[in-house]
């Protein structure tokens, strides 16, 4: 996808080559549809010891991308408040369990707003203040959700939720991945992805902890959940830009009307890759149906009577699958590619789903857990080949927003399952009416991996692209070849000022001010 795209991919001599590095120039349709099966082809890049690959990072980079891991992690642990306290939600306002959920699916509608704003801020102010921004009204909506005394008010409040969920996203990936070493991209991706998967583990504790355990019911949950954000703010404030922002903003600088330029990047971009844009969204509303499994302990409970007890230990075990998939395909991905790990995975996915869904013994622990390991296996090469396929000066809003409309795209997974399933009944267990949810999640899911896969198999693929603002085409268009080696020249020159200052003997400074204040008398 996106042949016309030109940009360039950091020379890397002391790596093998990427197979589809740089990004392909203009071709036909029939060349580029061509390439497809070529370049799937593994490229077997050196794997170094993912411990050294870790320690490739820089502490300034780990910092980077612990706050996006924290972040993200956070914004999965707020999310499933409402999910765990449905029940207890609807008695306070007096509606269905069905009614309440209404609020997750608010939730999930106005996520892709908040990817827009808040997206669209981050690449144009910088990554830090809409970050702040977006945890503040964390902290206010969690706060309010707790206090909500009626219905409406509840609505309105997960509404208002949904646009600081869908801002953070793309915010905390170009946080944790845009300065991150070439080699330890992969896994880098793998773990910040988790980050979703381990918001629900601790949702899930902090839930039997602090829900029906005082005189306020539910509401201790949503008024913990406000109180982290406010350290993963401080931790924000007391970092800097990215360095790749940082370059971006100065280029912008020196054309003097910062304004302008990115008005002018957004039309080259537009340009470029509406096509590369479209099939994003159309990616990720597959990735979205394949991690949407919400139904999956009503299948436990309802159709093999599960005990509540037996399906948290199964939700558990799922999830730490999924960290460890997340990180290994991850990791994976950068020695076989973004694409063929992506298939591969999905294939064994398919093959794992019948053992998945027709398991009726508490063996069925073992196969979700290998399950959601490839599912989020699949997923942990998201963050990072999102990024390398977004336009430069867009890249906190194309992954944000691709993201967030392919999840507004599957938000109704969980009710066509339902319905479906309501017309596969079992026999009843007592006044309780059971379904083969297990049948209708087998075909489902089948038929989303195998979207999923031709969806990777015809998209395009930069492994290893350069974040660098020298090699990004777009914004050599918009701002001009000469504007991008001023402003780089500039921050070289402040960069070696810095370090030359810093190696400097004291005496030498105090002797090189002194000439300086003789010279001015």
């Amino acid at each position: 996808m996106d042949p016309s795209s030109n940009e360039k991919v950091a020379d890397a001599t002391h790596v093998p080559e990427a197979v589809e590095s740089p990004a392909p120039h203009e071709m036909t349709i029939g060349e580029y549809a061509s390439t497809r099966l070529t370049t799937l082809k593994p490229p077997m890049h050196h794997a170094p010891n993912p411990f050294r690959l870790l320690g490739m990072l820089s502490g300034k980079q780990w910092l980077f991308f612990l706050v996006g891991f924290l972040a993200w992690t956070w914004d999965a642990f707020d999310f499933f408040t409402v999910s765990l306290t449905v029940s207890d939600l609807a008695e306070t306002f007096g509606k269905t369990n069905t009614q309440i959920t209404w609020g997750i699916t608010l939730v999930l509608m106005f996520r892709s707003v908040g990817s827009t704003i808040f997206g669209l801020a981050a690449d144009r102010y910088g990554r830090k203040w809409p970050f702040v921004v977006n945890n503040l009204l964390f902290i206010v909506l969690e706060l309010g959700t707790g206090f909500c005394q009626n219905y409406k008010q509840f609505l309105a409040c997960r509404a208002l939720f949904g646009i600081a969920m869908g801002g953070l996203y793309g915010n905390a990936a170009a946080t944790a991945l845009e300065d991150c070493p070439e080699e330890a991209r992969g896994i880098v991706s793998g773990m910040l992805q988790q980050g979703y998967a381990f918001g629900y583990l601790l949702a899930t504790a902090f839930a039997r902890g602090l829900v029906n355990t005082t005189s306020h019911g539910w509401r201790p949950l949503f008024w913990f959940g406000a109180c982290p954000p406010v350290l993963i703010i401080i931790f924000r404030l007391c970092l800097p830009e990215t360095d790749a922002y940082i370059e971006r903003d100065a280029v912008r600088n020196e054309k003097g009307n910062i304004g302008k330029t990115f008005i002018a990047e957004g039309k080259v971009a537009l340009k470029r890759h509406w096509l590369l844009l479209i099939y994003l969204v159309m990616l990720m509303a597959g990735f979205n149906f394949m991690g949407s499994q919400d139904l999956y302990p009503t299948m436990l409970t309802n159709q093999y009577n599960f005990s509540p007890n037996a399906v948290t230990v199964t939700q558990v075990v799922a999830n730490l699958g999924a960290m460890t998939g997340g990180t290994v395909i991850g990791y994976s991905s950068q020695i076989f590619g973004r694409r063929f790990s992506i298939i591969f995975i999905s294939i064994i996915g398919g093959a794992l789903l019948y053992p998945y869904t027709y398991t009726s013994s508490h063996a069925v622990i073992a196969a979700a857990f290998f399950e959601q390991f490839c599912v989020q296996g699949a997923w942990g090469v998201i963050p990072i080949h999102l990024m390398e396929l977004s336009p430069g000066s867009f890249r906190t809003f194309v992954v944000g927003t691709s993201y967030q409309l392919g999840n507004l795209a599957s938000s109704a997974s969980s009710t066509i399952e339902s319905t479906i399933g309501s017309r596969f009944p079992l026999p009843p267990k007592g006044k309780t009416k059971r379904y083969q949810y297990g049948k209708v999640m087998c075909i489902f899911m089948g038929c989303v991996y195998v979207y999923v896969i031709v969806m990777t198999f015809v998209g395009p693929e930069y492994l290893r692209r350069s974040f660098e603002v020298d090699q990004d085409s777009d914004l050599n268009e918009a701002a001009g070849h000469d504007t991008i080696e001023k402003a780089m020249r500039k921050i070289h020159q402040r960069e070696a000022g810095a370090h030359q200052q810093q190696h400097s003997d004291p005496e030498d400074i105090q002797t090189s001010e002194k000439g300086v204040v003789q010279q001015q008398a």
